[in-house]
């Protein structure tokens, strides 16, 4: 039986992380013509095209992109496999890559990797902020924070609490258009929707009763902070948790609104490759921020 060549594998992964032959070359300590042969070999024998090479740009053909996410699972566990040995021996270290949602990262995150990397000065932290979802395997990622609904996947998720969030409107607003005292009267008001988050707006209320309202409106995004200046001029109604809204409640900016309803919270989750083999590093980060942000 004829072993697979996990050298090509490893190479082929590492040219998506790093979505060039070059980087990927520099990145692995080989020649950029090696790197280009070892992709070559394992596309013959696979008998199909894995990259579409142009001067300029380099891409995923339709049958290299499955393919990608069981490459970077053949690198990880072999990196694993080594680095389970070296840490056994020593302290954590190397390099995290770790993505999060931009506000959210930016007040939350943040303040935490200082303690973090203060307690293990051998490892290093990638930290990517971006409200768009990145795609954690194909990208390279050894973990990521999401605040959404999370689709079917073969990622790994594990809910670290929920966050609440508040529907509001600035005074303006509700001066023009009336002030809801129902979910039900919502339906009548321009909405402001989160993308991120799919499905209605859903409430309980008084003795236990439920309301699902869609979300329709002048503007949809998947940034809380791009929400508030149509929020602040008066040109709808959002529901945003409170680390986007800040002080606005204080100072009177925005006011909250269908007080005696509560939306239903969104999950904040902790997403990693499918693999259950994790370098020593990334578990003492996961560790670290299921403990931090668990409340």
């Amino acid at each position: 039986m004829r072993l697979p060549d996990l050298e090509a594998w490893a190479i082929f992964a590492s040219v998506v992380e790093h979505r060039s032959f070059s980087a990927a070359a520099d990145a692995i300590g080989l020649s950029k013509a090696t790197v280009s042969k070892a992709v070559s070999r394992l596309e013959t024998q696979l008998g199909q095209s894995l990259f579409n090479r142009t001067s300029r740009h380099l891409s995923l053909t339709e049958a290299g992109r499955p393919l990608a996410e069981r490459a970077a699972r053949i690198l990880v566990e072999a990196r694993c496999a080594e680095e389970a040995a070296h840490d056994s021996a020593s302290a954590p270290e190397g390099r995290v890559r770790l993505a999060a949602p931009m506000s959210f990262g930016v007040k939350n995150v943040a303040p935490l990797l200082a303690e973090f990397l203060a307690a293990h000065p051998g490892i290093e932290i990638e930290f990517h902020l971006s409200d768009a979802r990145v795609d954690i395997v194909a990208e390279g990622y050894d973990l990521a924070l999401r605040i959404a609904d999370l689709p079917d996947s073969s990622l790994r998720a594990r809910r670290l609490c929920s966050i609440a969030a508040s529907i509001v409107a600035a005074p303006a607003y509700i001066a023009t258009h009336g002030e809801p005292t129902h979910p039900g009267q919502l339906g009548e008001h321009r909405l402001l929707g989160y993308t991120n988050i799919t499905g209605p707006w859903r409430f309980r209320g008084p003795g236990g009763a439920e309301v699902s309202v869609r979300a329709e409106g002048p503007l949809a995004a998947n940034s809380g902070e791009a929400m508030m200046p149509t929020l602040l001029a008066g040109l709808g109604i959002a529901r945003l948790p409170e680390f986007i809204l800040g002080d606005t409640l204080e100072t009177g900016a925005l006011v909250p609104i269908l007080k005696d309803w509560t939306p239903a919270p969104v999950g904040l989750h902790l997403m990693t490759p499918p693999s259950p083999l994790r370098p020593a590093r990334v578990e003492a980060l996961i560790a670290f921020l299921s403990e931090r942000l668990r409340d």
